[in-house]
């Protein structure tokens, strides 16, 4: 998500200034524009040029360098900006930014940038935990800086605590994160399951198999990535849980089952990465079983099978599963989309060296309902999990053509001439103040969804989204609506066009 993007990255005066070039090399390495600023204080520790060989951008370091393609207008980085990142921020850069202090070129750029702003504080801890530092950054917050870290762990004074820098990966999952929120997983709810279970038959041994996991987490890094609320339902594996993913973590199939099926309340789709153990013991010794004993026998019990029992709050969501093959690729992979009813199924074969268990890399084939196959050339999982996702996104679209909308208080959506849109329904319209157009019973209307007006309250009808453009000579037309009635809105042309019906006009 990164690619082509621009970011600011602000270097502060911290000793883990170091450890923001290895930020901005893993940004430039992912195709991101990375244009760094230096505060006078973070010079102390590290010098532009190491930023500017690892960026081939110059570096910022004064607000008036007649020799910088900013010099002239200083807050032309913020315009440019998709993304300002601040690591290290110190306690002063953060007091600054929170008393709005405009005095050098990165609270400049902070205060006149519209992008995001993502903080990731490194300081001594008893500065991190003084009472105004917390203030600043509470308000911060409130204004809608994000932030990340700081980590526990050993700091340069030699004292343990909160205080360092986030891990480089943390910082620039966070960063996937901020940039895919207007993906087109945006408003999505993503249940993941990753990693092999494994099944007890005493309390050291068990049933497994050799599945890493990787697949799954990378399909939910990925989903993240593009804007979804992603749900990692993971049975024990060697991998770090991905930032700013609900990790669920399980051991046995069983735990699998409920965690999804809990987790697929009002999901949009559920891919089943994971490799669930289909035998369990019947019975699971409560010490350990003795060697000597001569042959030992194990009455298997048959597990259930989570994609045909799992039904979710709704019932419709996209179901995706994998057959891992040794043989006949295609045709069992069929037979198990067909026998549990799945929109898409991945297929790979798990005999090949370069891709399956273990591997970083994967060959799968992708399978649709309508038979469709598409065979794709051995990629990183991580690129895997894109083409799979695009896939997701295209069954989404066929089966969320259109939303049912209830006005529970006729009152205040005539009296504003306001639609409202529930969350679940948020990823049905384009971004805020993007123009759409509603074919109506009176003729086009050009609109577009903004967010609440003011603070909401329990039971207040206008908190939420709401449609809020040129609807009101609609809402003349149609005085017969009172409360309770219900309306549809069906897509036309993604993201563009839309038409809106009344199914009905009243409550009973």
């Amino acid at each position: 998500m990164v690619g082509d993007k621009t970011i600011v990255l602000g270097v502060t005066g911290s000793i883990a200034a170091y450890k923001a070039v290895e930020l901005a090399s893993e940004l430039t390495k992912d195709g991101a524009l990375v244009d760094v600023i230096m505060t006078r204080s973070a010079l102390e520790f590290i010098t532009p040029l190491t930023f500017r060989s690892i960026t081939q951008r110059p570096v910022v370091t004064e607000m008036f360098d007649l020799e910088s393609e900013f010099s002239i207008e200083h807050v032309s980085l913020a315009e440019r900006a998709d993304l300002v990142v601040i690591a290290p921020a110190t306690a002063n850069i953060i007091a600054k930014l929170a008393g709005g202090i405009a005095d050098d070129m990165l609270c400049c750029t902070v205060l006149a940038t519209k992008a995001p702003v993502l903080v990731a504080p490194a300081m001594n801890v008893n500065m991190y935990e003084n009472q105004v530092t917390q203030e600043n950054i509470a308000r911060l917050k409130e204004r809608g800086c994000k932030f990340i870290g700081p980590a526990y762990g050993r700091l340069a004074s030699g004292a343990w605590g909160l205080g360092r820098l986030a891990e480089i990966d943390d910082i620039l999952g966070t960063i996937h994160q901020v940039l895919g929120r207007g993906g087109d997983l945006a408003g999505r709810k993503i249940v993941v399951s990753a990693g092999g279970t494994q099944e007890p038959i005493d309390p050291v041994r068990h049933i497994g198999n050799r599945s890493s996991g990787r697949m799954g987490y990378a399909l939910a890094e990925a989903a993240r990535d593009r804007g979804a609320e992603v749900v990692l339902v993971s049975a024990p594996t060697a991998l770090t849980p991905p930032i700013d993913v609900v990790v669920v973590q399980v051991q046995t199939t069983l735990q699998m089952r409920d965690a999804i099926a809990a987790a697929t309340a009002r999901a949009d789709a559920l891919i089943m990465a994971a490799a669930p153990v289909d035998y369990r013991s019947a019975a699971t010794a409560k010490t350990k079983i003795k060697k000597g004993t001569g042959a030992l026998t194990l009455e298997l019990v048959e597990n259930p099978d989570i994609l045909s029992e799992v039904k979710g709050e709704k019932g419709d969501f996209v179901r995706v599963g994998f057959a891992a093959e040794s043989e006949n690729l295609v045709k069992n992979a069929r037979e198990k989309l067909k026998k549990k009813k799945l929109d898409l199924i991945v297929a790979n074969d798990i005999t090949a060296a370069d891709s399956g268990f273990g591997a970083d890399t994967n060959r799968v084939v992708l399978i649709d309902r309508s038979g469709k196959v598409t065979k794709l050339p051995l990629l990183p999982k991580s690129e895997v999990a894109d083409k799979i996702l695009d896939r997701v996104v295209e069954l989404l679209r066929e089966k969320r053509a259109c939303i049912e909308i209830e006005l529970r208080t006729i009152h205040s959506y005539k009296k504003f001439a306001m639609i409202p849109v529930k969350k679940t329904h948020r990823h049905f319209f384009p971004g805020y103040k993007i123009d759409f157009i509603l074919q109506t019973d009176i003729g086009e209307i050009k609109t577009w969804v903004s967010g609440r007006r003011g603070p909401a309250h329990v039971g207040d009808p206008m908190a939420g989204d709401l449609i809020c453009k040129g609807l009101r000579p609609w809402y003349g037309k149609h005085t017969e609506l009172e409360d309770g009635a219900k309306l549809k809105v069906v897509e036309i042309e993604s993201m563009k066009r839309y038409r809106l019906e009344i199914t009905r006009v009243h409550r009973y």
